[in-house]
């Protein structure tokens, strides 16, 4: 059953109590994408990933050279801090260790081992079933009934197929002539566009957009709390910029995403519902985007070829990726 669980201006559901507040709404309905690829859609933004989208990637590789964007799935060094219950870092162990697999050790010996790891601990992609509002998913269809105990019916990260399009990098922390942004920082569509004068490519339908705030240099140093927050991030202000470019995609070098503390107390996480849910547009986070940064700043090229294709657990809610840009 699909419904469109819409909340009026005032911010009140149909239950009567307090959602969102009338600003977002409001601006819920400017972005939408409900229907635009068909009712039954499972893609969002990601059906702007066509040959052209491809074609203009393959075309920015000019040089050959491969850069990872991925962070280590580590047990011991991950991001994950409890924040999130059960967003655990990976837990890998060895069931067999030199196992001699016929009997004799001069013949075949194997090694073999598991994890354990939340699939959105480290550099991942966001599903379109990942969040949901007042009753609200992608394209109208009813969080209750997709996402249970299964994980997600519909809209799970595998139906995202093959991530691969042009990636432009917008670095937001170089274009405003700081290492890092503060804190709370809330990126503005003006920021996005001093970063996109700066990469000197302008963004069209079908490009992935990585955006960089720097906040990573809290990793390098081992203070994960302080990468986790305050921080920098997308604002609520950018969602037109990225509905009107249509991007195919975006990610971040932070924890959340977005900027946080939120700005308004009163709608938390607005960017990812705006996203996610109102324009179906696939969300990353934990980027490894400074590496990229310093070779874009070195040679001047910021866009490139981006190979991000999640790993396609059937029925999840999000997906780890190495993604490589390639120039």
């Amino acid at each position: 059953m699909r419904g469109d669980g819409s909340n009026g201006a005032d911010g009140l559901s149909e239950s009567g109590s307090m959602g969102y507040p009338g600003w977002f709404h409001d601006l819920a309905s400017r972005v939408n994408n409900w229907g635009r690829w068909g009712d039954d859609d499972q893609l969002g933004t990601l059906n702007l990933l066509d040959e052209k989208a491809r074609l203009r990637g393959i075309g920015a590789a000019r040089q050959g050279r491969a850069i990872a964007l991925g962070l280590p799935l580590s047990a011991a060094e991950g991001v994950q801090m409890g924040l999130i219950p059960g967003r655990i870092n990976p837990l890998r162990t060895m069931v067999s260790v030199n196992k001699p697999d016929f009997g004799d050790p001069t013949i075949f010996c194997s090694s073999e081992d598991v994890v354990v790891m939340a699939l959105q601990c480290a550099t991942h992609w966001d599903a379109l079933a990942h969040v949901s509002y007042d009753g609200r998913m992608w394209n109208g269809y009813d969080p209750v009934e997709v996402v249970t105990a299964n994980g997600a019916s519909t809209c799970s990260v595998e139906k995202a197929g093959t991530v691969v399009s042009r990636g432009v990098l917008l670095d937001v922390a170089r274009a405003r002539g700081e290492e890092r942004l503060t804190g709370g920082h809330a990126i503005t569509s003006d920021d996005l566009d001093r970063a996109q004068e700066l990469a000197g490519v302008e963004v069209v339908a079908g490009d992935i957009v990585l955006v960089r705030t720097g906040q990573m240099a809290f990793l390098r140093k081992g203070r994960k709390m302080d990468y986790a927050f305050p921080s920098p991030g997308l604002s609520a202000q950018t969602v037109p910029w990225m509905r009107d470019r249509d991007v195919a995609a975006v990610a971040s070098d932070t924890l959340v995403g977005e900027v946080w503390p939120p700005e308004d107390e009163a709608a938390p996480l607005p960017v990812h519902c705006l996203h996610v849910v109102e324009m179906g547009m696939t969300q990353g986070q934990n980027w490894a985007l400074d590496p990229l940064a310093e070779d874009c700043a070195a040679d001047g090229q910021y866009d490139f070829l981006l190979e991000a294709t999640p790993e396609p657990f059937t029925n999840a809610v999000g997906s780890p990726v190495n993604p490589v840009a390639i120039k």
